[in-house]
């Protein structure tokens, strides 16, 4: 296997000229054509990992994950992935399994191995959380979740639970059931859910009931095997798709009719909305873009351009069957 040494014999120059062309520093244009003639000829590949490592820059990205069956989550990588390739990026990913001391691991972990900047999935910010970003040297973007002082990309997830509130109440829902997750998630816990409440306790003569679960399809679907035998809501809001599908699932085998009993939606857009009946109604979040974006800003990061603190990314709200005007 050809390596630097047989390029410098046949060029009949140092080592150390050759290591200057492949780390693009100063050679003369005749010894940067003969160089270029040798490479071509043996098909040399030079490691860039190692080169990378002498230029000071490794050319790779960390990301850590909250939990490997997250649809969201492999829709943002897929951006991620696709937008760090074409900058010449490569990627490691770490998975947290939604626990804080992992993550605070491989935060640590990632800025040891030296990885130019980190995308942190933000499940929860803690003071915690936040000194531990503010401890590493490498620059650090969260998405999902905003904190003070770290720069962060978030959905308009408030406004997203305003827009399933409004369309709600203009098919003349009054009375509600809103299924939801832990306020430790700032995100889809709190936001969404006062979203969705601000805008429906705007009407008078509106009620709404509240039940928690988790992100778990299975711990959704049993919890709504009980609740559906005792709401009288005839509008169904759920903190998530995957919750949606679950409950779609309980009242399919309780019986009920959807949204001939009560309507039912979620938020997300998950491709499997789309692939039960009734299709689901939905907010569908640009998250394969968040992916493109957040590279885009870890790059200015890593460069030390000027990024805005908070950028937040729009939703829509997407119309299927499992809705319909109040009887």
């Amino acid at each position: 296997m050809v390596n630097i040494n047989d390029i410098a014999k046949q060029a009949g120059v140092a080592k150390s000229t050759v290591s200057r062309y492949l780390n693009n520093g100063s050679v003369s244009e005749d010894t940067r054509r003969k160089i270029e003639k040798i490479i071509k000829e043996t098909g040399y590949k030079p490691n860039a990992f190692a080169r990378s490592l002498k230029a000071q820059k490794t050319n790779m990205l960390g990301v850590i994950i909250p939990r490997l069956n997250s649809a969201s989550t492999n829709e943002v990588l897929q951006g991620i992935d696709e937008t760090a390739r074409k900058l010449g990026y490569q990627l490691i990913i770490t998975n947290s399994d939604q626990n804080n001391e992992r993550e605070f691991e491989n935060l640590q972990t990632l800025a040891k191995q030296k990885v130019e900047g980190i995308i942190m999935f933000a499940r929860e910010m803690t003071e915690d959380h936040i000194n531990t970003v503010k401890s590493v040297e490498t620059p650090v973007l969260f998405i999902g979740q905003k904190a003070e002082g770290i720069h962060s990309m978030v959905h308009q997830d408030y406004e997203a639970g305003t827009k399933i509130g409004k369309y709600a109440l203009e098919l003349g829902h009054r009375h509600f059931l809103y299924v939801g997750v832990p306020e430790t998630d700032q995100a889809v816990g709190v936001e969404r859910r006062q979203g969705f409440i601000d805008r429906v306790t705007a009407v008078t003569g509106t009620t709404i009931e509240r039940v928690e679960t988790d992100f778990s399809r299975t711990a959704a679907y049993t919890k709504a095997l009980t609740f559906l035998k005792e709401t009288e809501a005839t509008y169904i809001v759920c903190a998530t798709d995957n919750i949606a599908v679950a409950v779609l699932k309980a009242a399919n085998e309780l019986n009920y009719s959807i949204p001939g009993d009560f309507s039912l939606s979620g938020f997300g857009g998950y491709e499997a909305t789309a692939y039960v009946s009734p299709t689901i109604t939905t907010v569908s979040y640009p998250y394969r873009q968040m992916g493109i974006e957040a590279v885009n800003k870890l790059r200015q990061l890593i460069e030390k351009e000027e990024v805005p603190l908070i950028t937040d990314l729009q939703n829509n709200l997407v119309v299927n069957e499992s809705t319909a005007p109040f009887k």
